[in-house]
């Protein structure tokens, strides 16, 4: 044991790990890697895989458009609404006739209110933009101003069909053909061409 004790003391720190040296130099960095040029995504390989997905997607717009008539507007059948309106008599009510398939009927209403009832069909136009039929027996003093717009002015005389209809520039973007008698006031205004709107007032008279 004596032995052992001295072996010790002669070698302090034996089992200690030798500390490095203040100047020795730290560890090289791992050099990062890269791809060669082979082994990269070129631009080619973008356009392709941007094709992959583009291609399906127009397909599928194109069925959509074209076999389910998918731009077409909603179209509803105002006969229910025309016939509750006719039961009601409370005026005459003109029924537009065939129109043709450039047309499509996109609204039906009647209303009953104290100042009188209004049955109004909306419409897409040829031009596809919209036209409004109003029918009412509501005193033309209140009806023009709140269906044109307080600053509605008229503009003159237009023919369609066998009647003679008074034009209005109603709100910015619209123009209107009144007809007034002593029972209804029917009033033609959308944003589309005068003349659909005088194809579509034709077919009330």
């Amino acid at each position: 044991m004596g032995d052992d004790a001295a072996d010790n003391e002669a070698r302090p720190g034996r089992d200690r790990p030798e500390s490095s040296s203040p100047d020795a130099a730290p560890p090289a960095a791992a050099a990062p890697v890269r791809l060669r040029r082979s082994e990269g995504r070129s631009p080619r390989d973008m356009v392709i895989s941007l094709l992959v997905l583009l291609i399906p997607i127009a397909l599928l717009l194109t069925f959509y458009r074209v076999v389910l008539s998918g731009d077409a507007p909603i179209t509803v059948d105002p006969a229910a609404t025309i016939q509750e309106a006719q039961a009601a008599a409370a005026f005459p009510i003109a029924v537009p006739g065939d129109l043709g398939d450039d047309w499509h009927t996109t609204s039906a209403t009647w209303r009953k209110t104290v100042d009188g009832s209004t049955l109004r069909l909306g419409y897409v136009a040829p031009d596809d933009d919209s036209a409004l039929v109003i029918e009412s027996n509501v005193p033309p003093e209140q009806l023009l101003p709140a269906e044109l717009g307080k600053e509605a002015k008229p503009r003159g005389t237009v023919r369609a069909g066998e009647a003679a209809w008074r034009s209005y520039l109603a709100r910015p973007g619209e123009l209107a053909l009144v007809l007034n008698d002593q029972q209804r006031t029917i009033i033609v205004v959308g944003t589309a061409a005068p003349e659909h709107l005088q194809t579509l007032a034709a077919a009330l008279v």
